[in-house]
């Protein structure tokens, strides 16, 4: 449990009890693992500031700050941008910097460089370092929290972000604690605290993604019409917040306006073409019957994964994703076995139990799907995956009870296995 902070608004205990943000550095993206950037400067406002700190550098190649903020701001315009050709100029300024001076600025910039390339092992040693050079660094603290959350050290996380908030409260720590206690199932406490970082949130992208991240808390809720409400009120603020249209997008696949989907897909994937949102891209062109489309698209989702890695990126779970799209199973099961070896989170568990599933190894999935679920009890996906793994080895009363509560949860859940869902529960209903 959090406790309460020196300058926090009053808030339960259990409300302050964990945390982790979907904007420094990715929360609910598993492209950016890790909470997203906080306090966005625009795509031309963020170029701006790295071609002063340019000018100031031709003139004072010894301002050590300055290359450490150069460094930091070229990997927050790789976030923004989904350009991962940022990477390399980001850590040959980080390290310029420490090479001037050792500064726990550049440690950090480097922590969340590693955070972003999900090299997490690499950002929480970076972390460390920078807090044995400053134990007041609450931005170390939330390197920290990002990348001890992807290395599944829940208790570590939840420390640091304590921490974050003893030491520097407001939006980014507030929403490190929603995600937090999202992980956790404990969605009505992740939006009270989300609720706390839209109030300490005045930039208009800033309250964008809190309206984003409320929408999409919302949606995993199962309660559509307060989803659309978020992400339509986040869209009135910053049109062109991208994650929002996402989150439309979804809404419409759930109610089976595929077109509408496809549309608000497209615009995302052109301007942030990462993996995953060109695979939700190719999944709404597969349901709206365009599968030549979905097929090119899934095409470029695997550009993009090499381009992330040929710049010093890894990302394995991706990779089985990809595979699995592809129908190459006995890959896909070997890309998520090397990603759990990494990092035994929550999502890497399901996906890696989905994978032996389709491999039907389901005596083996049936641990990994447990993990998941045990993990974030109240992701009606993972509890869908679950079911279907039950399912599979004949044990019904198990399969029933996991897919009553994913209609309880969040019946529209995804648009391709939502219906799966509905059809399996309907026909374990009708059975003695």
């Amino acid at each position: 449990m959090f406790r309460p902070t020196r300058a926090a608004l009053t808030v339960s205990v259990a409300a302050l009890a964990l945390l982790t943000v979907g904007a420094v550095f990715g929360l609910r993206e598993p492209a950016q693992p890790g909470p997203r950037a906080v306090s966005v400067l625009p795509v031309d406002q963020r170029a701006k500031a790295i071609e002063r700190a340019q000018q100031r550098l031709r003139t004072l190649p010894g301002d050590y700050r300055t290359w450490a903020e150069l460094g930091s701001a070229y990997v927050e315009q790789a976030r923004i941008t989904a350009d991962p050709s940022r990477y390399p100029l980001a850590e040959a300024a980080l390290r310029r910097s420490l090479a001037v001076k050792g500064n726990p600025d550049a440690l950090t910039g480097l922590g969340a460089l590693a955070n972003a390339r999900h090299d997490f092992a690499a950002a929480k040693a970076f972390a460390q370092q920078a807090l044995r050079a400053n134990a007041f660094d609450a931005y170390a603290y939330g390197v920290l929290a990002d990348a001890e959350t992807q290395l599944g050290n829940a208790q570590s996380a939840t420390t640091a972000v304590q921490n974050m908030l003893d030491l520097r409260p407001g939006l980014a720590a507030y929403a490190r604690g929603s995600y937090d206690l999202e992980q956790r199932g404990r969605l009505a406490e992740a939006e009270s605290m989300m609720r706390r970082a839209l109030t300490a949130a005045t930039d208009p992208a800033d309250i964008a993604f809190c309206r984003n991240q409320l929408g999409d808390l919302a949606w995993f809720r199962g309660n559509v019409a307060e989803a659309s409400a978020q992400y339509a009120a986040g869209l009135a603020i910053d049109p062109a917040y991208q994650p929002l249209l996402r989150g439309r997008a979804r809404i419409a696949a759930a109610n089976a306006q595929f077109d509408a989907a496809v549309t608000d897909a497209a615009a995302v994937a052109t301007r942030t073409p990462t993996p995953e949102t060109l695979m939700e891209y190719a999944e709404y062109l597969r349901l709206a019957g365009r599968p030549a489309e979905a097929t090119h698209q899934l095409t470029l989702a695997e550009a993009a994964h090499k381009l992330f890695e040929a710049n010093g990126g890894r990302d394995d779970l991706t990779a089985a994703q990809l595979a699995l799209a592809r129908g190459q199973v006995p890959e896909a099961v070997a890309a998520a076995q090397s990603e759990w070896r990494r990092r035994p989170f929550a999502e890497v568990a399901d996906i890696l139990a989905h994978t032996l599933h389709k491999a039907g190894r389901d005596a083996e999935a049936l641990t990994f799907a447990q993990k998941a679920v045990t993990q974030n009890p109240d992701n009606a996906a993972y509890a869908f995956h679950l079911a279907q793994i039950h399912l599979a080895l004949g044990h019904r009363p198990e399969a029933r009870a996991l897919l009553t509560k994913v209609r309880a949860l969040n019946p529209h859940f995804s648009a391709t296995d939502a219906p799966i869902a509905a059809q399996a529960l309907t026909e374990l209903e009708a059975q003695p």
